[in-house]
């Protein structure tokens, strides 16, 4: 009897006559848009990604044990990404971005090569050690933020007698989406010096710019001449903000890493900020459409991402995914530095932000 009452029953059949339907077009590679329109396009962004920290004091033995097992020319880049835990497997930290920190050895070169993904590195741990950028061979310290473009020829080296550890990110899973990856790699190990370390910020970040030809040259191109925003001339920058009372609720004192021959961001893909929180500093809540990563530099405090709270200290490097409000507060005056996809989203017409 229960049969017939289903058999009988219009809603039943209507399911089991669309299911039939789904499956009949299935096999002609298509699909019903209705049954997928609430998750492709939700009323506002939702991320499969998690809050999470790495902590330099916990890490550091173990991207230093590495070094053990693998030399940098066989690893090509000898590095262990940070894999967002909602994420494993797949080799980001957000949806657009790779992180991963990178340990090169005293001697140890990594070889040239170059790719269609930007990279940046951040400079965590040591002194001493260069790269090379189309020429141009900047030696790093802490605090330094190092540009390799898309396409442009790198190479690491370190000719100090530390190792040094920094933070590469690159925006690989952006590339990698529009299929688009080409790598090349040198004939030799390392590239042709041709300029001395910080022409390119003496030239292009210091309210002159080069005229002629290489003006013309740095213009066309969609990224920032600059290859080593120093800490030793970005640090100070933050300290005059602050005083002269520039002071955002929420993010501090903060500076945009920028293209000196336009003012835009550093790279299409990747922007990256520095922010001087002062001591006791609480900050207001935000968010935004871009998942954003933070190192501390400086001092210690905790982050408030979502409901849970993150305590960090130097070196430490930790992920808000997009649109999850956060919280900075500081205990003694601190710094941050943070990267995100923001321009990408900037250019798409399609980040927002809110507080």
């Amino acid at each position: 009897m229960a049969l017939v009452g289903e058999a009988a029953d219009p809603k039943h059949n209507l399911q089991a006559t669309r299911q039939a339907y789904y499956e009949r077009i299935s096999g002609y590679d298509m699909a019903p848009l209705w049954e997928k329109l609430r998750d492709l396009v939700a009323n506002e962004p939702r991320t499969q990604c998690v809050a999470a920290i790495w902590r330099f004091r916990d890490v550091k033995a173990m991207v230093m044990e590495s070094a053990e097992l693998i030399s940098a020319k066989e690893a090509e880049r000898r590095v262990l990404v940070l894999e967002n835990p909602a994420l494993r497997g797949r080799s980001r930290i957000t949806q657009t971005l790779y992180a991963g920190l990178q340990l090169i050895m005293p001697g140890e070169i990594a070889p040239a090569h170059r790719h269609t993904a930007s990279a940046i590195r951040f400079i965590i741990d040591g002194e001493g050690a260069y790269t090379s950028v189309e020429g141009e061979r900047t030696y790093m310290s802490p605090g330094d933020f190092v540009l390799t473009a898309n396409w442009a020829t790198h190479d690491h080296g370190n000719t100090s007698e530390r190792p040094m550890i920094w933070l590469d990110v690159l925006d690989l899973p952006t590339v990698n989406f529009f299929e688009s990856m080409f790598a090349e790699h040198l004939d030799d190990e390392s590239q042709t010096v041709r300029r001395a370390d910080g022409d390119s910020a003496a030239l292009f970040a210091s309210g002159v710019l080069p005229d002629g030809a290489q003006l013309g040259a740095a213009l066309s191109r969609k990224r920032s001449p600059v290859v080593n925003y120093t800490y030793a001339r970005t640090r100070p920058i933050l300290e005059r903000l602050y005083k002269a009372g520039t002071l955002d609720r929420r993010h501090g004192a903060r500076v945009r890493y920028a293209n000196p021959t336009n003012g835009s961001w550093v790279m299409p893909t990747m922007g990256a900020q520095l922010a001087l929180l002062p001591a006791g500093f609480a900050g207001e809540r935000y968010r935004a459409t871009d998942g954003t990563i933070f190192v501390c530099v400086e001092g210690e405090g905790a982050t408030r991402i979502g409901d849970t709270e993150f305590a960090w200290c130097p070196g430490d490097v930790f992920v808000a995914p997009s649109w999850q409000y956060y919280a900075h507060t500081a205990g003694p005056a601190s710094v941050l530095f943070s990267i995100s996809d923001r321009p990408a989203q900037e250019a798409l017409g399609i980040w927002r932000e809110i507080d």
